[in-house]
């Protein structure tokens, strides 16, 4: 596939264009070209002296600023080494030998004409307030040398980059400069200890997540490296214990991630994911760790299921932190028991992290609550289909009055689903809603009745994941709605009263 396109590659994994690739570049000694003399070009060659960049500016006249700044260096002394400018109006020839351009002119003309030649040489090129004409943008920084934080909008907002940045600026202790440098101290020779990636990967995790660091946030600079060199001393070079984390993943929406299940994706080693785990979470992932698409799709199985119980056990016995990705909650129609069931047979550790189930989810965003006072005092979790694909429910106890049921995988045996609740007593009329991809933004939701839905859900192509809702409380989506991203309602009015 080398000569697919680069769009067609993000589509068949799933992942999001981003607008520009977030890169740091070492410019220590070398040139760097600022065209203009105003504040703003003299605010980025200040930044670029900081990162020990080699400045030639261009501009036929400096504003007081520059001007003073190019005069007073520290000491007193001019630094012609470091900074130097030109009186001239911009020429190509003055690219020659460097490594990035800065145009900050204000005048659009010889801006443009800065970044087209920068683009046929192959410089990187930033123009202030034009992303049109970058080759590079300037992010907003918090800088906790040698810990560095970069956020950028892709020039659609440097306002919103600059908040977002101000609100890191708080999260983010001056101490983690120290911490940084302490661990680079240490680095090689963990690295000669430890033989194995994972081990070390968990030693660092250890140390500076625990008393090493506090006691470097606290200025007890001894303390904490007395401590790093006892904890360094007594951890043993042996094999890593492996361990899988069985984490829900939800709906959908990465804001209803746990903190639990943020953290241990953080650390994981290898990912085994399924097909619900939407691209927007599985991005949240440690980006070095592995992943493995274990998905199953009605008559699809890309991996069996007792091959997914073994490869966690494999994996887990290579010492690994097997990230296991559930749709939803791995508990409810997500097999999860199954597979902690083998590595409770083979003394394999677990953790187990609650996620929100697509009932939960996908009713709450569509505005349909499972349970109400005057509509529904129970709700009942059944799967569309079994094993050999057949609907085969307890259709008595489904059909009862006063009860909210909510149906997983059950898109294409709808029509038998209503057909039956119907057969074994519920009214016709009763009430009924489809939701695709809950919680997302291509969350569409059709309502109607019994009679009515297959028909709506036939005509409106709907595709997986969906959740069926069947109830009386049904008649609230109307009144509660909330999240409306292209909201698609198709309601049969004799069927819903829209008093309620």
């Amino acid at each position: 596939m080398s000569g697919q396109p680069p769009d067609l590659w993000l589509q068949l994994l799933h992942v999001e264009q981003m607008d520009f690739l977030p890169i740091f570049l070492d410019i220590r000694n070398r040139k760097c070209l600022v065209v203009g003399g105003g504040e703003v070009a003299a605010r980025k060659i200040a930044l670029l002296l900081r990162a020990g960049g080699c400045v030639t500016v261009i501009s036929p006249q400096l504003g007081t600023e520059l001007h003073a700044q190019l005069r007073d260096q520290p000491g007193g002394q001019p630094q012609q080494e470091m900074i130097s400018h030109r009186a001239e109006a911009f020429h190509p020839d003055h690219l020659a030998d460097a490594v990035l351009v800065i145009a900050a002119t204000g005048d659009p003309v010889v801006n443009r004409k800065v970044s087209e030649a920068a683009g046929q040489l192959r410089i990187p090129v930033n123009v202030v307030d034009d992303p049109a004409l970058c080759s590079f943008i300037m992010p907003a920084i918090v800088d906790r040398n040698p810990i560095l934080v970069a956020v950028s909008s892709g020039g659609a907002s440097p306002v919103l980059a600059r908040l977002l940045r101000a609100r890191l600026e708080s999260m983010i202790p001056e101490a983690y400069g120290r911490l940084a440098a302490y661990a680079g101290k240490f680095r090689e020779r963990v690295k000669l200890h430890f033989s194995r990636p994972e081990k070390r990967r968990m030693f660092w995790e250890r140390i500076l997540q625990g008393p090493f660091a506090e006691m470097v946030f606290a200025g007890k600079d001894q303390a904490a490296q007395d401590y790093l060199e006892r904890s360094l001393e007594t951890e043993a070079d042996d094999a890593a214990e492996g361990e899988v984390y069985l984490v829900g993943a939800g709906p959908g929406d990465p804001d209803l991630l746990t903190f639990r299940a943020m953290r241990l994706m953080q650390q994981a080693d290898v990912v085994v994911y399924d097909r619900l785990v939407s691209p927007e979470i599985l991005d949240m992932v440690r980006r070095d760790a592995p992943r493995i698409y274990a998905g199953k799709e009605r008559s699809k199985h890309t991996m069996p299921q007792e091959s997914i119980n073994g490869l966690l056990v494999r994996l887990a016995k290579e010492g690994k932190r097997v990230l296991r990705l559930k749709g939803g909650d791995p508990f409810i129609f997500g097999r999860g028991g199954e597979e902690i069931e083998t590595l409770s047979g083979e003394g394999i550790p677990f953790q187990v992290v609650p996620g929100i189930t697509a009932a939960v989810g996908a009713s709450s965003y569509a505005g349909i609550p499972l349970t109400h006072r005057d509509y529904a005092q129970s709700c009942v979790f059944v799967t569309g289909h079994l094993k050999d694909g057949s609907v085969d429910l307890d259709w008595p106890m489904l059909a009862r009055p006063n009860q909210t049921i909510a149906v997983y995988m059950g898109l294409l045996g709808l029509p038998v689903l209503c057909g039956q609740l119907i057969a074994h007593g519920l009214p016709a009329a009763t009430p009924a809603a489809i939701v695709q991809q809950g919680t997302t933004h291509n969350q569409r939701v059709l309502t109607g009745s019994l009679e009515t839905l297959p028909d709506l859900t036939a005509s409106a192509e709907l595709v997986p994941p969906t959740l069926i809702i069947v109830g009386e409380v049904v008649k609230l989506n109307q009144k509660l709605a909330w999240f409306e991203p292209g909201r698609d309602l198709c309601a049969d009015a004799p069927a819903i009263d829209k008093r309620a």
